[in-house]
């Protein structure tokens, strides 16, 4: 007798989920959202910076999959597949409030990031978040979907709609601005 591999055995699980609630199953998609909502979520709240936009954001991408879900082809996994419509939205998002806010300039976000503040005990998650936060947009979307995420550079790239390479000059500049922010090496 063989021994299936846990990560079969969960591919399979979700496989058969997707396909009971392409059936109609609410139950089988509930049971995705509670698998993904988390990092979905998470995700979302690193993109925008605003824990209500970032459920909004949410909400709209498992609102999407929901939809689109007959059409989702098993090529990525399940995740690959939410975080793309998850980053598109942020996106969206973002560059709508932008466009109404046009009081908030680039420089507002430089200063953000060149302010003095230095660390005298250990980093602590939540600094570490902090600076990841005060990252300009495209470099902290690069930091969050291939450092944090996992995401290869072509990845991400093809989530944000750039290039490889601007993919990896942006992940080179996000690391660059965290360690002098954080006043350490980041790798």
């Amino acid at each position: 007798m063989t021994q299936i591999e846990p990560e079969e055995t969960r591919g399979d699980w979700e496989r058969a989920l997707v396909q009971r609630a392409c059936n109609g199953d609410v139950r089988a998609f509930e049971r995705l959202y509670r698998e993904h909502v988390g990092r979905v979520y998470g995700l979302c709240l690193r993109m925008t910076r605003d824990p209500s936009v970032a459920e909004d954001c949410t909400q709209e991408t498992f609102f999407n999959a929901w939809k689109a879900l007959a059409g989702f082809e098993t090529r990525s996994s399940l995740a690959t597949w939410l975080h793309r419509i998850a980053v598109n939205i942020a996106l969206t998002k973002r560059r709508k409030a932008t466009a109404v806010i046009e009081s908030s300039s680039s420089e507002d976000d430089d200063e953000a990031i060149e302010s003095d503040w230095t660390l005298e005990t250990p980093l602590e998650v939540n600094e570490i978040e902090a600076a990841i936060e005060r990252l300009p947009d495209g470099a902290r979307d690069v930091l969050v979907l291939h450092a944090i995420y996992g995401y290869s550079h072509i990845e991400a790239g093809q989530m944000l709609g750039v290039a490889e390479g601007t993919c990896k000059a942006q992940l080179h500049r996000a690391r660059s601005l965290l360690r002098k922010k954080l006043g350490v090496e980041v790798r």
